[in-house]
């Protein structure tokens, strides 16, 4: 009886741990500044002390990688900071692009701390305006 209270407490400790967020969900495909391109508008916040760099990525419906382009990449996110990052894509990726995602970067260590990544998606739905 005991044992299965700790079972239960210890898996409920495990999914409690923070990750970070990407807002909005559902981001609005915008016309950008180059002909024959579309940009996405996202916010990715950092509730993670132990991780400092995201990376972003796109990819269609079955996860296969989708060329895009942003300033970076990589981005660095201090702890309970915000950062906007603009994804830009192009409109003959669009029908197949579906989910923009973020991945925290874990810092390798010579112990063997293992942490775990987290990787929060949003799907792009709709047209450009």
């Amino acid at each position: 009886m005991l044992r299965n209270k700790l079972i239960v407490l210890f898996l409920l400790w495990a999914f409690a741990s923070p990750a970070h967020e990407m807002t909005p969900a559902y981001p609005v495909v915008k016309p950008s500044h180059v002909t024959g391109v579309v940009k996405v508008e996202l916010s990715l916040f950092n509730s993670r002390e132990e991780i400092k760099y995201y990376e972003i990525d796109l990819f269609d419906l079955n996860w296969k990688s989708i060329p895009f382009s942003s300033t970076y990449k990589i981005i660095s996110v201090g702890y309970k900071t915000r950062k906007n990052f603009t994804v830009y894509i192009r409109k003959s990726d669009l029908d197949e692009a579906t989910y923009v995602c973020t991945t925290s970067k874990v810092k390798r260590q010579l112990e063997s701390k293992t942490l775990v990544s987290s990787r929060i998606c949003s799907r792009i739905d709709g047209m450009p305006a």
